[in-house]
């Protein structure tokens, strides 16, 4: 199953519908908080916090201590973060650039908006998620990390070599 994520180009096709999926939704959902300009996290974190409380709360203690202590009082930083955040890996997702990076950040983004309690698609979005991360380079054949990642890799092979060269003579 592993070997078949990985390597069959039918697969790859069938990632690349699904990336875009993801991405389109980022897309969308970040852009739409960035043009409406009404967007600010203090609300929503604020939300979650009080949701951590009484018999079945939907928000655990520790998520609703960090969201307290670090995200509410930072609520400008994780305002902007969340509105680019969206639109840049929904970017990145379409065009099939950095996929497993981009990928890795929207899983990010979707248990933090799980732990605070909001279930909307985030779930479906981890589940996809999951099959392209399982998938690595596979997910960005028919992207643009089809020439990226083979240039990067050169490089960075070069500057190791390189290195490796001025090691030896000293």
């Amino acid at each position: 199953m592993l070997d078949l994520l990985r390597n069959n180009k039918v697969v790859a096709g069938i990632l690349a519908f699904i990336r875009i999926y993801l991405g389109y939704q980022f897309i969308h959902a970040g852009y739409g908080k960035i043009t409406s300009g009404a967007f600010d996290a203090s609300g929503f974190l604020q939300g979650a916090i009080a949701n951590s409380t009484g018999d079945h709360p939907a928000v655990q203690g520790w998520w609703a201590t960090f969201l307290e202590h670090v995200a509410l009082p930072n609520a400008d930083l994780f305002t902007f973060l969340v509105q680019w955040g969206e639109l840049l890996v929904g970017i990145a997702l379409i065009l099939g650039l950095f996929t497993s990076f981009a990928t890795l950040m929207g899983m990010v983004m979707n248990f933090a908006f799980l732990f605070s309690g909001t279930v909307s698609t985030n779930g479906q979005m981890i589940l996809l998620a999951i099959f392209v991360i399982v998938a690595g380079a596979n997910a960005g054949k028919f992207g643009l990390d089809r020439y990226a990642m083979p240039y990067i890799k050169k490089q960075f092979n070069n500057r190791k070599n390189k290195h490796k060269k001025e090691t030896a003579i000293a």
